[in-house]
């Protein structure tokens, strides 16, 4: 199983022992441009020549590219002067280099360019009209030499390492530059945070732009070096204490098993049961592996789920039954509620299917409606954390993209339908809920221990939601620029965790009211009482080697149900990889991996659990299975053809 910590952080210097004389060249030099051939032949070269030649290359009117200032603007500046250019080019002079072997043990890097010129240009700069005044106004894209030119935004991974003035990222392999002038490192980061910025919000990096995008209320978002880091300085967690007032290590002792002791235990897939589409863990005595042709039951054990020979072959319902993409347990868990996407390509659903899952029938085809009309929704969620072991729930959550609302299976009396022998099926009660008119954009939700309700978007916001109200969210969270393809919350409502194709946003909802009594987001507004969020990234290594195309997906903390319990790990599945971080680790502001961080802190300490093929899902089972020589629940990874569970020991 691989490490936080990979060969990215090898010594760059490393990989030049081919060529020492060029390495030492490059240490005795001032890091400028590179000198003209004749200094190199050791011949001089007068300064009236120098000055003559200059003069004879400007009057031929060549076109130079011109630095960006720090906020980017889409006209190039026609007023710099050739010393500015110059100097330009000496600060942005880095040595490129490739990352070959992969995860293997010969895994290294490689010199590509010795000297290479990084810059930032629109996109379509350089095949523009050159009449057109306007110049491009395409994205800006990051350009490396004559080896790389790419989109600026979050797919590139970039990651940062000051103290050696070097930056990796992804672009069809893992790169990394080392910038050769002292001020190099600092101005690049300076201009690639303005260039995401613009790229992500269409508007510049300046203080009107953070203002248009984050409004004054999350001006810790826009700028967190001026934010108030109290949340994250208070973050505390009784399963593991410390000295009052130190900061946290490296490892802590809760983190140590999880990186190092765990025991695995791998069960294939039945041949009759088909690939597994999906994971729906129980919290009493069995789990579900949906499949291409039905239900797989899995007992649950305290070192995780083992199958039980049993295979629920789903009938019944009067219509065709193609494989659900959502499996929702009710009543106890003896129901399950199987939405399936419509034919049309399009994740919506018409209904959901209501299973018995003693007899393995299908007791009903429930269908969405409103005031009598059809409606489709994209997807569906319990009440609460822990209602699917309630044996009385009849009401769960559904979500559209412009619609939050409560389906009731019984009808407006109070009386449950009768489903076996309804020739029609039989539509769901609205209960409560709201139809926005339009722009809103839901793509996900989740619902806390008292009901409350967070809500994704493909704008990238978040908003939060009470119990007793759907139609105006409490606080909405700015988008960071990228969807939010899923949510999770803790069970108190404290912590929210979002997830988008690239990265992990973790953001605390706690606020002290005018009164001084500590509320969260759900329950009342938190004005400009915000701390900006944290980041949980991959390495562009580990983003590189997970598969192609890789996206997060489904990021959840562990889980938890009872009041005063708090969740102790993240987990999101990434291509092959099944990735865990420290919730604790991840909430302490003076963790290692946030010193010298410039904007939204990232955290990069995590653990990999690599697998054959691509992970359908990574959960960790139901508290109750944190028994007490372990320090978490185990957790369950599944992929098409096979489910692991991870059950962490109390070795040392």
């Amino acid at each position: 199983m691989g490490g936080s910590h990979s060969r990215e952080d090898l010594d760059l210097s490393g990989s030049d022992d081919d060529d020492a004389s060029s390495r030492a060249s490059d240490a005795s030099s001032d890091f400028s441009t590179p000198p003209p051939a004749s200094a190199r032949l050791g011949v001089a070269t007068p300064a009236s020549v120098v000055d003559d030649i200059d003069h004879h290359l400007r009057n031929l009117h060549l076109k130079y590219a011109e630095p960006i200032s720090p906020n980017p603007s889409p006209t190039p500046n026609p007023g710099a002067s050739a010393s500015a250019s110059a100097s330009a080019s000496a600060v942005n002079a880095v040595k490129l280099f490739l990352h070959i072997g992969g995860s293997t043990a010969a895994a290294r890097w490689v010199t590509s360019d010795r000297l290479a010129a990084v810059s930032f240009v629109r996109s379509g700069e350089g095949a523009s009209d050159p009449d057109d005044d306007d110049g491009p106004t395409g994205p800006w894209c990051l350009v490396v030499g004559s080896k790389i030119r790419a989109k600026v935004g979050p797919e590139l991974q970039l990651k940062t390492f000051p103290v050696q003035r070097r930056v990796d990222f992804v672009v069809d392999g893992v790169w990394a530059l080392k910038f050769l002038h002292p001020d190099g490192y600092g101005d690049f980061n300076a201009k690639y945070n303005s260039c995401l910025f613009e790229n992500s919000y269409g508007v510049e990096a300046t203080d009107e732009g953070r203002a248009k995008v984050f409004g004054k209320d999350f001006a810790a978002w826009a700028r967190p070096e001026c934010g108030d880091e109290s949340i994250w300085e208070d973050a505390s967690d009784a399963f593991s204490p410390g000295p009052k007032g130190s900061p946290m290590p490296a490892r802590s002792p809760m983190l140590r098993p999880l990186m190092e002791d765990f025991r695995e235990f791998e069960e294939p897939v039945e041949q009759g049961d088909g690939n597994i589409q999906s994971l729906a863990l129980g919290a009493l005595d069995n789990s579900f592996l949906v499949g291409d042709s039905g239900i797989h039951v899995v007992k649950n054990f305290e070192h995780g789920i083992h199958g039980k020979g049993v295979s629920v072959k789903i009938s019944g319902g009067g219509t065709h039954f193609t494989t659900p993409k959502k499996a929702l347990l009710m009543r106890a868990e003896t129901n399950m509620l199987l939405m399936s996407p419509a034919t049309d390509g399009k994740p919506h659903a018409k209904g959901v299917h209501q299973l018995d899952i003693e007899t393995g029938k299908v007791v009903s085809q429930w269908k969405f409606g409103k005031d009598g009309t059809d409606i489709n929704m994209r997807d569906i969620t319990n009440d609460s954390k822990g209602a699917q072991m309630d044996a009385s729930e009849s009401t769960f959550l559904g979500l559209d993209d412009n619609r939050l609302c409560r389906w009731d299976m019984r009808d407006r009396h109070g009386i449950v339908q009768n489903l076996a022998s309804s020739m029609e099926s039989p539509v769901l009660e609205w209960t409560q809920g709201h139809q926005f008119s339009r722009g809103t954009n839901f793509q996900c939700f989740a619902s806390t221990g008292d009901g409350s309700i967070v809500v994704g978007s493909l704008d990238g916001k978040i908003r939060l939601y009470s119990k007793s109200s759907m139609r105006m969210a409490k606080t909405a969270f700015p988008g960071l620029g990228s969807p939010i393809t899923h949510v999770d919350v803790t069970y108190d409502g404290k912590w929210i965790l979002g997830t988008t194709d690239t990265y992990l946003i973790l953001i605390c909802t706690i606020f002290i009211d005018k009164d001084g009594k500590e509320k969260t987001g759900f329950g009342g507004r938190m004005g400009n009482r915000i701390a900006a969020p944290r980041l949980l990234k991959l390495s562009p290594l580990h983003s590189h080697l997970a598969g192609d195309n890789s996206k997060f997906r489904e990021g959840r903390f562990s889980w938890v149900t009872d009041n005063g319990k708090q969740e102790r790990h993240l987990v999101t599945t990434v291509g092959r990889y099944s990735v865990v971080w420290n919730f604790l680790q991840v909430k302490n502001s003076h963790h290692e991996c946030y010193q010298n961080q410039e904007g939204l802190k990232s955290c990069y300490c995590y653990k990999v659990i690599p697998k054959d093929e691509s992970i359908v899902a990574s959960r960790f089972m139901h508290e109750k299975y944190d028994v007490s020589d372990c320090p978490e629940a185990p957790l369950v990874v599944a992929t098409p053809m096979k489910v692991t569970s991870f059950s962490v020991s109390s070795q040392r």
